[in-house]
């Protein structure tokens, strides 16, 4: 039934959107070199590598400065970026990745490979359902940026505080999962 749902909806918001789409791809072009959308390699449901689709946000290169980007002026991201990133449209490409059956709507956002190596034996359980768009972590930690700016060490903050914080969340979404509980994340992300 949720397979259903992803899919109904995944078409038609992507049909809706592909006017939107055709925009924030014409401003991501003019505003820096480099193609419209990003693919990044993240882990998916039962640890398969995927490839994650997002608008591009950041120069050319960008990945191999780190992973993780820190504070809403990181000098990576480009003027375009910022906006798409700030209101969250840099993620509306994985609605493709919806389509194609590697993620859900709701479900765990899939992490870096370099991240699932440090989960623990029951933080692995997040990787026993589909990847989703959004999640209770997702809404709860909406503000990472500003955590990890406020960090004298970005990358421990992750691993040892917010990655963990966003695994329990995860871990009790998918010990209940349901329709409800489904539509309601879906709506709680939305406004």
């Amino acid at each position: 039934m949720l397979r259903f749902l992803d899919i109904v909806l995944s078409v038609t918001a992507l049909v809706v959107l592909i006017p939107f789409f055709t925009l924030i791809g014409i401003w991501i072009k003019l505003d820096s070199k480099g193609g419209v959308f990003y693919i990044q390699r993240r882990v998916g449901q039962y640890g398969r590598d995927f490839n994650l689709f997002k608008f591009r946000s950041m120069r050319l290169g960008s990945d191999q400065m780190g992973l993780l980007t820190v504070g809403e002026r990181d000098p990576r991201i480009t003027n375009s970026g910022y906006f798409i990133r700030k209101y969250k449209i840099d993620e509306l490409p994985q609605l493709l990745n919806v389509l194609i059956g590697d993620m859900s709507f709701v479900g765990p956002r899939p992490e870096v490979r370099k991240y699932v190596e440090l989960y623990d034996e029951r933080q692995r359980e997040v990787l026993s359902v589909k990847p989703g768009i959004t999640d209770e972590a997702s809404i709860a930690f909406r503000n990472e940026n500003d955590l990890l700016t406020k960090s004298s060490n970005s990358e421990q903050t992750y691993i040892l505080e917010i990655m963990p914080a966003k695994l329990e969340l995860n871990m009790r979404f998918i010990m209940r999962p349901s329709i409800w509980n489904y539509f309601r994340i879906i709506f709680k992300t939305i406004f």
